[in-house]
């Protein structure tokens, strides 16, 4: 009985440790208490709808999770690659697939580990693959409202249809898709042995049912339906499955996103706070240009909060933000997984060269990438 209730104790104080860990929400806890000695938040700042999607998407991704159907189409890709590069342009080309369904947070979580296993055994390349999977992952979340929980903030925020935001969104995708091909070209054709397809048992049936709920999630996205219908559907289907489910979700990005609506609902309130920041967003380029520099510094999802509430331009945000995912490992969430798995899963000697290398990669993607938004922003296409 006392060991039940130590155990219990000691999963509930690594919960909270890893849930405030995040250094992200810790930031955001810090200038949230500051905000509070200016103002004080008002209701109707709070965007529940956005809070609730991203509840809901978060609890969806654990599911798909839980039901290993990433996993499962990664191993028959593997199985029939015969060259090195054949093998790192499925990776890349399943990270955006997923990356567009399952968001960038999974999919790097799931594919990066199981790239390395590979690398590791067969002695290939371990840096460029690696951070080619979490740029696919970043491209691929990027075209959809639930690939990045900072795109549901933009489509509530806007009140956006399907078919403007994915106007924006698909010229993106294409023109990022034709540079990440072009790289391919400079990986070399070395064999790689033919891997064995390891079975995993998947139902069907359930992967089904979390399929129509996420369908239904994309109706209440973009206010079809109320939000809180498909949440609460996701919860029910989370607890029949498997209750520990809800445990895995990740609560600092949601708790991040409530508390910076706290944040900016107060910063609203200060005159020469509004004065300043609509300064900087006053332009459609200048809103492109600033949700892209801002995210290098305070992540993508904030960023986007907090500009959005200022600018009336949500495509170059939507493209901005996106973009300001690359470069410096704070960009996105996502890159800091990328960071944490490569360290967790590499070789010894690759662990040491990752860092320049990774970050030169990725200051190059971020160029080359924001060149394009430009254009697209430019053109209004």
């Amino acid at each position: 009985m006392d060991a039940a209730k130590k155990d219990n104790s000691t999963n509930f104080l690594a919960f909270f440790k890893k849930m405030f860990g995040d250094r992200i929400l810790q930031i955001t806890i810090i200038i949230t208490i500051i905000s509070l000695f200016f103002a004080r938040p008002r209701s109707g700042d709070m965007n529940w709808h956005t809070i609730e999607s991203v509840a809901t998407m978060l609890i969806l991704i654990q599911i798909y999770g839980y039901l290993h159907v990433l996993d499962i189409i990664a191993y028959k890709l593997t199985a029939i690659a015969d060259s090195t590069r054949k093998l790192n342009l499925l990776f890349t080309l399943l990270a955006i697939l997923s990356g567009m369904f399952l968001g960038n947070d999974i999919t790097c979580l799931t594919l990066i580990p199981l790239y390395l296993n590979i690398a590791k055994k067969y002695k290939l390349p371990q840096i460029l693959p690696t951070t080619l999977i979490g740029m696919g992952a970043n491209i691929g979340a990027a075209f959809t409202p639930w690939g990045n929980p900072h795109n549901i903030f933009v489509v509530s925020n806007y009140h956006l249809m399907p078919a403007t935001f994915f106007k924006w969104t698909l010229p993106y995708l294409i023109a990022a898709m034709a540079v990440f091909l072009c790289v391919f070209f400079f990986v070399p054709k070395d064999a790689v042995p033919t891997q064995e397809v390891v079975e995993i048992e998947i139902s069907w049936p359930m992967t089904i049912v979390t399929t129509v709920i996420f369908l239904f999630f994309f109706v209440g996205v973009f206010k079809f339906v109320p939000i809180w219908m498909p949440l609460v559907a996701s919860i029910i289907w989370a607890l029949i499955l498997n209750w520990k489910i809800l445990v895995h979700i990740d609560y600092a990005l949601l708790l991040t996103f409530t508390l910076f609506f706290v944040f900016i609902s107060d910063i609203q309130q200060i005159p020469f706070v509004v004065t300043l920041i609509h300064g900087f967003v006053g332009t459609e380029m200048s809103t492109y240009w600033t949700a892209i520099i801002s995210s290098q510094f305070m992540s993508n999802v904030p960023s986007t909060i907090l500009i959005g509430k200022f600018s009336k331009y949500a495509e170059a945000l939507t493209l901005g933000s996106n973009i300001g995912g690359f470069g410096s490992p704070i960009g996105s969430m996502a890159n800091m997984l990328v960071m944490r798995t490569f360290y967790a899963h590499a070789s010894k000697d690759q662990k040491q060269q990752f860092f320049p290398k990774w970050f030169t990669y990725q200051m190059i993607g971020l160029v080359i990438l924001s060149a394009i938004g430009w254009v697209i922003v430019k053109l209004a296409l």
